[in-house]
């Protein structure tokens, strides 16, 4: 049974420990408070910092990546590391752009081999002054911070829907506006107008036709605003709840109806996977990548061939995601295919399991919550760095255990 509620609170619980075994209990029965969304907490953030708003953000994300992002734009400070925090990175590096100071922004070693040059270059073509400290295309970045000019230009949008978000949160603030087409085939899509609705709620109207986003000098109304809960944070209970079938019933607090967030579709994507009792599952997750793991190792464990694609934004995330997949799960006996940059797919193919596997999380939180309901299907599992799930969902163990799930510390 999944049911859903709307009450907001912020639990807090981090995990410290290098390696957690993980073991199922036989039924699940839980109420869970959800965690807010990360990534409407990142855009209010900066809209908040843009309408100079007085206002305290309700009900804010307690994930890493938010709290990065916090506490830059309250820093008096002009030195930036934002660690693994992809989103803070490319939102911080816009806003700083077109605010007067000189700053410098960095992250771990491997935000410093995530590309950001389409978004360099295109603020560069507004009039940013950026310059890279070492790698060309990759950060640190030095900024000079001024008004920018604004205007006319085009960039990629098959490759990350937040340097779009990034640019058009500014937009307002550019002399000249932002006139912004889009070329390629566009991914994220939702997250686009998550921004776009926000935006509005600031009081700034944007111009969405086709492949041109058009956004006029305007200036941002400052208001109150509440952060629902993550429908990204929700899928990992939708998995548990399909892979324990009639054992669980799992109550999630938090979602709002009609939300902004794209992952919103994993509800209906796992009743289809579930309740159709799918001989096999394809799907473009163009719009929703965040989802993939998730459903790759749902899939393999309730024996469903897939073939995902869309997945093209998987390989420039905290991992290489596709590999990171293929990988891991021929740990738990299943040999994945990757095909081209985006497509990934399982047409049943087994290979002999490892003994006692230990589930690589790569830095990425999705690796650790994605796999860690395998143990629903298994004895037990291990996963390695557990403490990554802070990024997002730093509560996650701790629901974990209320569930019921045996979480021991190894070494």
């Amino acid at each position: 049974m999944w049911r859903s509620s709307k009450k907001f609170v912020i639990l807090q619980f981090k995990s410290e420990s290098m390696v957690y075994k993980v073991q199922a209990p036989s039924t699940i029965q839980v109420k869970i408070q959800l965690p807010s969304s990360k990534s409407i907490s990142n855009r209010v953030l900066i809209l908040n910092a843009l309408s100079d708003s007085p206002y305290p953000i309700r009900n804010l994300s307690d994930s890493d990546d938010t709290m990065v992002l916090f506490n830059a734009l309250q820093s008096s400070e002009k030195d930036f590391n934002v660690g693994a925090a992809g989103t803070s990175m490319r939102f911080l590096t816009a806003y700083l752009a077109q605010k007067p100071g000189e700053w410098t922004i960095t992250g771990t070693e491997r935000m410093k081999n995530r590309p950001i040059g389409i978004l360099i270059n295109a603020l560069r073509a507004l009039g940013a002054d950026i310059e890279y400290l070492e790698k060309e295309g990759f950060p640190p970045l030095r900024i000079h911070g001024q008004q920018l000019q604004g205007g006319e230009i085009s960039l990629d949008g098959s490759i990350s829907s937040q340097y779009i978000s990034a640019l058009m949160m500014i937009a307002p603030h550019l002399r000249k506006g932002l006139v912004l087409h889009l070329e390629g085939s566009l991914i994220s899509a939702p997250y686009i107008r998550m921004t776009m609705s926000l935006m509005e709620k600031f009081g700034v109207k944007s111009i969405w036709k086709g492949q041109t986003i058009r956004i006029e000098p305007q200036i941002y109304r400052p208001v109150a605003f509440l952060v629902e809960g993550d429908w990204s944070a929700a899928s990992y209970w939708l998995q548990i709840q399909a892979l324990a079938m009639e054992r669980a019933a799992v109550d999630v607090i938090g979602l709002e109806d009609n939300s902004l967030q794209g992952d919103a579709k994993a509800e209906s994507l796992m009743a289809c996977l579930v309740n159709q009792h799918k001989s096999s599952f394809h799907y473009d997750f163009v719009n929703e990548p965040d989802l993939a793991q998730t459903f790759v190792v749902t899939c393999c464990l309730l024996n469903i061939p897939f073939r995902f694609s869309g997945l093209q934004s998987l390989r420039i995330k905290e991992t290489d995601r596709m590999m990171a997949l293929q990988t891991e799960m021929r740990k738990l006996g299943y040999e994945l295919r990757i095909l081209s940059d985006n497509v990934l797919m399982w047409v049943g193919e087994r290979c002999e399991p490892v003994q006692k596997p230990v589930i690589a999380t790569y830095e990425d939180h999705r690796m650790a919550m994605a796999f860690a309901p395998a143990c629903l299907k298994m004895k037990e599992i291990r996963i390695e760095n557990p403490e990554v799930v802070s990024k997002s969902y730093p509560n996650y163990w701790f629901d974990l255990k209320s569930a019921g799930f045996v979480i021991q510390e190894e070494s």
